[in-house]
């Protein structure tokens, strides 16, 4: 038997059947590492893909937020001194106070328009012209902040880093629906939380990238602020060799051809019966075939429970202290007591932990599922806040307080990284059938953007004010969410989007709701897949 009908009848065979093992005689651990190449080798295409959406898609936000701290102490000199030759006199403390944070804050505002268009430009164009054009966009504001030194003009560097805005904010959202969209049901998880792996990376190649010795030094960080053009160069030229993805090939385009070759490219030859009898239960069952409008989404009743949950869980990460640290790393580490010089090899560390976070969340979440791993990173999560605000408190009683600070620091973002950072994202993306997704991801962007520009605006001045206690206000957010999620959020781990609605039924109807579906979805999903 071929391997990779072999790969496509160990997903439809039940969990209880053992016949396997019995025959081969191997222990389960090297059956699963066995299965583990299989895959890695039958959908060696879809892996090759979401690795280019991740380069261009939630590797660039977090290459922002990562950057920005490590020009800081530049950018702000260089205000200082072409304010000084503009006007003859320096700038006021509080005016640059202001302009920095604007400077971090206007990612959020350029976000904020760039996710608001992701419906209507994904709708007329498909995912993947808006990709390759969103790219140009990024490679522009890229050229624009490398040339705002040599122009002596700190204007250019808030027209890049908007710009910069519109183009994360565009792409971030068609990135989490591309990877979901293009998955098989048994790597789903893993595919989904890979959004939160490149966000995560995106931060440590900039902390890496911000060290002093390389492109954070006075004479280089235009160079650092301008390197954001270069994963947008490898997008623009490697995407044009992979496809739209197969449901909105066959549901939107009604092209089975093309959704036939896109099934082949990304999961190889093989036996899909499974995911295609998904996409035509979803197509059975959503009330029209065409994308829903933010309106049409707002009215929709049977999606109240999902709309709540998206909004909820996107205010939950904004509101839940990890921005505030990566945004004012270096001033919550200055304030726990390190010198500047230690403090860029701290925050390079911080951001190490996270990636290697990201990557076991990768490996355990389709184990322990999404719900646990959101809930149980939110408590324990606010529980390391309390610590860390105690901690903070006494930092000039003992000369390790501060160490401990910076250990909590660390183990609070491994935490998110485990938990809710990949497991969020993958939630997000699975409790929204095809037609309400794009919809859904505009306001879910619009909150998260929204939550980086107030963030973003008023925590160098809660610091100023807080001091040591700057992370209070997001404790109860953090024990608020985790008991909402524990009391409402549905388990989503192995369901198809058909069994995710009818759990979400049961909160929307406040009833047990069992849509039917008719006959011949099954009999047109087996007709498709026997030709595949």
């Amino acid at each position: 038997m071929p391997t990779a009908i072999a790969a496509g009848m160990r997903q439809t065979q039940k969990p209880s059947d053992n016949t396997d093992t019995q025959c081969t005689g191997q222990p389960a651990p090297e059956q699963e590492m066995t299965g583990f190449l299989s895959d890695l080798v039958q959908y060696q295409g879809l892996f090759r893909m979401v690795i280019v959406l991740g380069i261009g898609g939630t590797f660039q936000i977090g290459f922002q937020i990562s950057t920005i701290t490590y020009v800081s102490q530049h950018v702000k000199a260089f205000i200082n001194e072409t304010w000084l030759e503009r006007y003859g006199y320096p700038i006021h403390q509080d005016n640059l106070l202001f302009l920095w944070s604007l400077i971090v804050s206007i990612l959020g505002i350029g976000g904020l328009l760039g996710a608001s268009g992701s419906r209507y430009l994904t709708v007329k164009y498909g995912k993947k012209k808006c990709l390759l054009c969103n790219n140009l966009l990024m490679i522009t504001a890229a050229s624009i902040m490398g040339c705002s030194k040599m122009s002596k003009s700190f204007e250019m560097i808030l027209i890049g880093r908007f710009l910069c805005g519109v183009s994360v904010g565009f792409s971030t959202p068609l990135h989490h629906q591309y990877v979901g969209e293009i998955s098989p049901r048994k790597l789903r998880g893993f595919a989904n939380s890979t959004a939160s792996f490149f966000w995560s990376l995106g931060k440590a190649v900039g902390q890496i990238a911000g060290q002093r010795e390389l492109l954070g030094s006075q004479s280089r960080w235009p160079m650092l602020m301008a390197s954001c053009g270069i994963p947008a160069l490898v997008q623009l030229f490697t995407l044009p060799f992979f496809p739209e993805s197969p449901p909105y090939l066959l549901m939107h385009k009604g092209d089975q051809e093309g959704c036939k070759k896109a099934i082949r490219q990304l999961w190889g030859e093989g036996h899909h019966q499974a995911e295609i009898d998904d996409i035509m239960k979803e197509k059975a069952t959503v009330k029209n075939i065409k994308i829903l409008s933010v309106l049409e989404l707002m009215k929709e009743p049977a999606i109240r429970w999902q709309l709540y949950m998206i909004i909820i869980l996107t205010a939950s990460v904004q509101l839940c202290g990890i921005n505030a640290i990566y945004f004012y790393t270096f001033e919550v580490l200055q304030a726990a007591g390190f010198e500047e010089r230690m403090v860029y090899y701290m925050t390079l560390s911080i951001g190490l932990a996270e990636l290697l976070a990201t990557v076991v969340c990768s490996s355990i979440i389709e184990r322990l599922g999404r719900k646990t791993l959101i809930r149980g990173g939110y408590f324990i999560m606010g529980s390391l806040l309390a610590v860390i605000t105690v901690t903070l408190s006494l930092q000039d009683w003992y000369f390790w307080m501060p160490y401990c600070s910076l250990c909590l620091i660390i183990l609070f973002v491994v935490v998110f990284g485990l938990g809710p950072g990949g497991a969020t994202v993958s939630m997000r993306v699975e409790i929204f059938n095809l037609s309400c997704r794009p919809p859904a991801f505009v306001i879910s962007s619009v909150f998260n953007w929204l939550g980086v520009f107030v963030i973003g605006t008023t925590f160098p001045f809660i610091v100023e004010g807080l001091k040591h206690f700057c992370f209070l206000i997001f404790i109860g957010v953090l024990f608020s969410s985790a008991t909402f999620f524990h009391l409402f959020l549905p388990e989503t781990k192995g369901k198809s989007i058909v069994e995710i609605t009818e759990e979400f039924d049961k909160l929307n109807f406040r009833k047990k709701h069992v849509p039917a579906t008719p006959n011949h979805v099954m009999e047109e999903g087996y007709t498709f897949c026997t030709r595949l």
